[in-house]
């Protein structure tokens, strides 16, 4: 299994505010008690710490209830608005690179419950050309990233390096060639040009056969979803289709970009996600 930090973050807020509510409900009445019976000087003068300590406040609940307005607030931006990620492989390039620290809109597919992903106010639905994170179908505790190819109802076909959507060839136009060294598939690749439902981007080809090919029609309440690195990314034409129940958002801002640990952090990838 992954490392889901969503569901801890979610189970620190749970328990931090219970911490949080137990404390206001006990201890804060004492406290203010205490207070009541001290003369205005003596009030001024005591510190937040004294307070606790007068009331008898346990020091677990002091610790522990001191850090939930910090984490409600992380836990309320990454599971209603934006959610940062990282990207660790190359199925996305050109696009996006490994080591590119990305923002991806949680609000565009719905307003959905925290780990449990169930959508309670409907907003816009996924569009083709989107690049989406979703929960992998195969393991939900790990997020995969994807360019949306195909709609629910929608046929598909990649033959021969070549992709149609409902019989009509989505064209490409060729913009370079890649030696190996100058690219992390370590093999010469094209750079093309392509145009899917209305969104320009990039894509690479290599020049070895690939056996990942076939027609598939994308059945109601899922999508059908590819790596723009088109011969080096595991996708939909490997492991099938991803439930909407699964869609987390879409990614929309390249923030920062780290290729290794002790590397220089860059910003000069910065910039919309095509």
């Amino acid at each position: 299994m992954g490392f889901d930090f969503e569901l801890i973050l979610a189970i620190a807020f749970f328990v931090t505010g219970a911490f949080w509510f137990y404390d206001r409900i006990v201890y804060l009445p004492k406290r203010k008690a205490v207070l009541a019976d001290m003369a205005p000087e003596a009030k001024q003068a005591i510190s937040k710490e004294a307070q606790q300590r007068l009331a008898e406040t346990p020091r677990l609940v002091v610790e522990v209830k001191s850090y939930f307005m910090i984490i409600a607030i992380i836990f309320g931006l990454r599971s209603f608005v934006v959610e940062p990620f990282q990207i660790p492989s190359g199925s996305m390039l050109p696009t996006l690179k490994i080591g590119d620290f990305i923002l991806v809109n949680k609000f565009d597919y719905g307003l959905r419950l925290p780990v449990l992903n169930t959508t309670i106010i409907p907003t816009t639905e996924p569009k083709r050309g989107d690049v989406v994170v979703f929960k992998y179908p195969r393991d939900p505790s790990l997020n995969y990233i994807k360019r949306l190819v195909g709609l629910p109802g929608d046929t598909i076909s990649y033959h021969n390096k070549t992709l149609k959507v409902n019989g009509k060839l989505v064209e490409t136009d060729l913009l370079a060639e890649l030696s190996s060294s100058l690219n992390v598939n370590r093999e010469p690749v094209r750079v093309l040009h392509e145009n899917l439902g209305g969104v320009d981007h990039e894509i690479y080809n290599s020049f070895r056969h690939n056996p990942l090919e076939g027609d598939w029609v994308v059945p109601k309440g899922s999508y059908f979803v590819m790596g723009d690195n088109r011969d080096n990314s595991s996708d939909s034409r490997v492991w099938g289709f991803v439930p909407e129940a699964n869609m987390k958002g879409r990614a929309f801002y390249v923030w920062l970009h780290w290729d290794e640990l002790f590397s220089i952090p860059s910003f000069k990838y910065n910039g919309l996600i095509k």
